[in-house]
């Protein structure tokens, strides 16, 4: 089945409306996946955060360590290369990690307050002199995309039946962007599970646990390949790069507030072998931090009484997935403890004293 183009423009054409809620519907039910355009982004922003990517990346290594993972116990900042896993292995990724700027919440904490609300916290910004519009250009985006992510929630909700507002009321106070680069090793099966020959592991198949809408910019040539979506029978499905458009899926939390109808879609990034640097721009709506799996469950009746289809690929169901399979209560410790799991030498640093048993919980 194909990855769905869906066309956010016709929210604003009551003529186009329900056409609109039956396509999105559909998305989100039969395939987890799909490509939005229509949705609003000027032109001039997308480009400058396209064309900043190459400059970024191309800064000296001291420089980006200067903003390193390791000196936020936000997990915002740089990593390099191999510094995060996922399904047990390396991936082939530089990142930024940013957000919407929160005050510090790690220093205050004294231990009153829940631990992973020391996730949420101010920024570092690179200081360069190749680059001075980063900070504006990055928070114009983050901008543009909080307001694509409301108003397109606010479709799903309508598409899936529920009160207005309802899933507005479970997202939280700080959205994230990563600014990804790619490359793939000279010797390709080097990096992916099972010495998989056809290319190496970009990012491993994962359920994005750190966001309740994820709207993806591929920001590189629509030649170069690498993003891969998992069907719900279990095939890899590529999804190229579209100009004009974003990616959506969603995270784990809204599959457990739709009781599994509306997956978490597994994907991954397996990059084929060549001289190349892909980017790519993920942008995650924030959940709510203290959500519980007992406050989504009220919407489980919604969904068991339309009968809508909720199988799954056994690939799919077999992905790690905190929230989703009740191991911790809220979501914001879920999410505190796959940080530490894919930067364990920040968990090391800040979080010691949990660090073993998120490390060895499964």
């Amino acid at each position: 089945m194909p990855i769905p183009t869906i066309d956010l423009s016709k929210a604003e054409d009551p003529g186009r409306l329900q056409e609109l809620l039956d396509e999105v519907r559909h998305a989100l039910l039969e395939v987890g996946f799909l490509y939005l355009c229509g949705h609003g982004i000027p032109e001039g922003v997308t480009r400058a955060i396209v064309e900043l990517l190459p400059t970024l990346f191309a800064q000296p290594d001291e420089v980006k360590r200067s903003v390193a993972l390791l000196q936020s116990p936000h997990f915002l900042g740089y990593s390099a290369f191999g510094a995060e896993t996922t399904a047990r292995v390396a991936d082939q990724r530089e990142q930024f990690e940013l957000a919407n700027e929160l005050p510090d919440r790690y220093g205050d904490s004294n231990g009153t307050l829940p631990l992973y609300t020391r996730l949420q916290g101010p920024n570092q910004w690179l200081q360069t002199p190749d680059l001075p519009h980063l900070r504006s250009l990055v928070e114009s985006y983050i901008s543009a995309l909080q307001d694509v992510a409301a108003r397109f929630l606010a479709v799903v909700n309508e598409a899936l039946g529920l009160p207005q507002g309802t899933l507005a009321g479970f997202t939280g106070p700080q959205d994230r962007l990563k600014l990804v680069h790619y490359r793939p090793l000279p010797t390709a099966a080097a990096s992916t599970p099972e010495g998989d020959v056809s290319g190496s592991q970009g990012v491993g198949p994962h359920k994005d646990s750190s966001g309740w809408i994820i709207l993806l910019l591929q920001a590189s040539d629509p030649s170069i390949k690498g993003l891969q979506v998992l069907s719900k029978d279990g095939r890899w499905m590529d999804a190229p790069p579209v100009p004009g458009t974003l990616v959506v899926n969603l995270g784990q939390a809204f599959e457990v507030a739709t009781n599994g109808v509306c997956k978490a879609t597994t994907h991954r990034v397996l990059l084929p072998p060549g001289d190349y640097d892909r980017y790519s721009v993920p942008f995650f709506q924030g959940v709510r931090p203290d959500l519980t799996k007992t406050d989504l469950k009220v919407l489980w009746d919604h969904f068991h009484a339309r009968k809508w289809n909720s199988h799954e690929s056994d690939e799919g169901q077999n992905v790690d997935s905190p929230f989703l399979k009740g191991r911790y209560d809220t979501w914001g410790e879920a999410q505190l403890r796959t940080k530490i799991r894919s930067h364990r030498d920040v968990g090391a640093k800040y979080y010691a004293d949990v660090l073993d048993k998120y490390i060895n919980d499964d």
